[in-house]
């Protein structure tokens, strides 16, 4: 369904965050997001029908850490397929009650753990942890496997021979949050070049979370630079997070959040959407931005900050500096 979308050729719109959204319907701090698929499902229903409401085209299923490894840390390790199954069971029966065509991806987060020779999980034994989480999503009726926030390379890799070998599409979004590059070193370009080498390419691939709406499309220019025909997507935070007392604020308003949308669709994103801190009142005005949306130049990094606020992490490479100076000059 997503490739279908795509051949409209209009900018797709997905959906806000999950975590943060569930913080606010009343998950407690520790408590495990994927177990209320099963405890609140009227919550996880409700929330991914705002999304709707709001217009996403795209919707993640409530299943970002339903691995085992993470599972694990709960006592919940042997109700992987089954809670990873209602999670997008839920999301398939808001996305077809929708009256239009949404799409379902099932959220697939990080293990928790370190790949070897830095850690003890290998990554074949990743490829099957995480193919346990894939079954319980195509039992549930997702249309695409949606990996996440990952940062290295084989845990990526690990988890698209997953997506592979159960026949399931996938879309790969990496968080560039250390001085331009994920925690585990990869640079922007070095990641849209990185999937050429992979048995079968994603659907797409880009960017999410991070440390600010500004500093995730200068990754997307990175990777639009390198793969100009690529599908890449930009999935930014509301803003930059901010500690306030015990919660994290971000400070991104929805206009701003347009102005991001339109401003990503410039720099060659073609799937847009929100991260942590995006509500729904977010979404839809990322959702009225595309619906309106004007081509327009090329965004620079420059302009990126002027219109967005300045960088959290500049890259630290040539032209590092000025970027940092500028970013500075723009407050």
């Amino acid at each position: 369904m997503l490739n279908a979308l795509l051949q409209e050729g209009r900018p797709l719109l997905a959906d806000g965050a999950t975590g943060t959204n569930l913080f606010e319907a009343g998950l407690a701090s520790g408590e495990t997001p994927e177990l209320w698929n099963d405890t609140h499902p009227e919550k996880i229903r409700a929330l991914i029908q705002s999304f709707v409401d709001a217009g996403s085209d795209i919707v993640l299923a409530n299943s970002f850490g339903g691995n085992r490894r993470r599972l694990m840390l709960h006592g919940l390790q042997d109700r992987v397929r089954e809670l990873n199954r209602r999670a997008a069971e839920i999301a398939r029966d808001v996305a077809d009650r929708s009256g239009r065509r949404v799409v379902v991806g099932g959220s697939l987060g990080p293990t928790g753990d370190l790949l070897a020779p830095l850690g003890a999980l290998t990554e074949d034994e990743a490829c099957e942890v995480f193919a346990e989480q894939i079954e319980g999503l195509k039992d549930g009726g997702a249309d695409v496997v949606w990996i996440e926030t990952m940062s290295a390379p084989d845990e990526i890799r690990a988890a698209a021979r997953a997506a592979n070998a159960l026949g399931m599409p996938y879309v790969a979004t990496a968080s560039f949050d250390t001085a331009g590059r994920t925690m585990m070193g990869l640079s922007p370009d070095a990641y849209a070049e990185m999937f050429e080498s992979f048995e079968t390419p994603p659907l797409a691939f880009g960017a999410n979370c991070g440390v600010g709406a500004a500093d995730l499309l200068v990754s997307v220019l990175g990777m639009t630079a390198k793969r100009p025909e690529a599908v890449v997507v930009a999935k930014a935070n509301a803003g930059v997070p901010q500690w306030h007392g015990a919660h994290i604020h971000y400070s991104g308003t929805p206009e701003l959040m347009a102005d991001y949308a339109r401003l990503a669709v410039d720099a060659g994103a073609r799937i847009v959407g929100g991260c942590c801190g995006n509500k729904p009142a977010h979404v839809a005005a990322m959702r009225r931005a595309l619906d309106e949306y004007a081509p327009g130049e090329r965004p620079t990094v420059e302009s990126i900050v002027a219109a967005l606020g300045p960088l959290v992490s500049p890259p630290a490479q040539e032209g590092g500096g000025r970027v940092r100076r500028r970013a500075r000059e723009a407050t």
